[in-house]
């Protein structure tokens, strides 16, 4: 399982899974695309993303957000997670993303924000969780 959807009163809640911890960011970033679009995405174009935090969580975040900010911005919905690397010690990511243009696309639910309220990373039993709340 890549990821699972949680019960949440108002805003979408969700955990994502991965043998590594670049596959759990992964899965993170598919989630919250699968969030406003239940479909595949086709593969038209190819962007770079970088982050950094002061701890998984905030790298998390910051990772998201930057995708959020591609989505808002320049119109690019994720389809694929191509290539992750994090720098485990110094809280940096480089990823390249492949997507589409948002417009030929009828979203299903608009995320605005990617939030910390119940927001973890953590390995447990040799497998990467990322939990995280979006305001919907």
């Amino acid at each position: 399982m890549k990821y699972k959807f949680l019960a949440h009163t108002a805003d979408m809640k969700f955990q994502a899974f991965g043998k590594s911890l670049e596959v759990a960011f992964a899965n993170s970033a598919l989630a919250m695309f699968h969030t406003m679009y239940e479909k595949k995405i086709k593969k038209t174009k190819t962007v770079k993303v970088k982050a950094k935090g002061k701890d998984f969580e905030a790298l998390l975040y910051n990772f998201l957000e930057e995708l959020l900010v591609l989505f808002d911005g320049e119109g690019f919905f994720l389809s694929k997670v191509k290539r992750l690397n994090i720098d485990k010690k110094k809280f940096r990511l480089e990823a390249e993303v492949v997507g589409d243009n948002a417009e030929n696309y009828e979203m299903d639910i608009d995320v605005k924000a990617i939030t910390y309220h119940d927001i973890f990373v953590k390995k447990e039993k040799g497998k990467w969780i990322c939990q995280i709340v979006l305001d919907v």
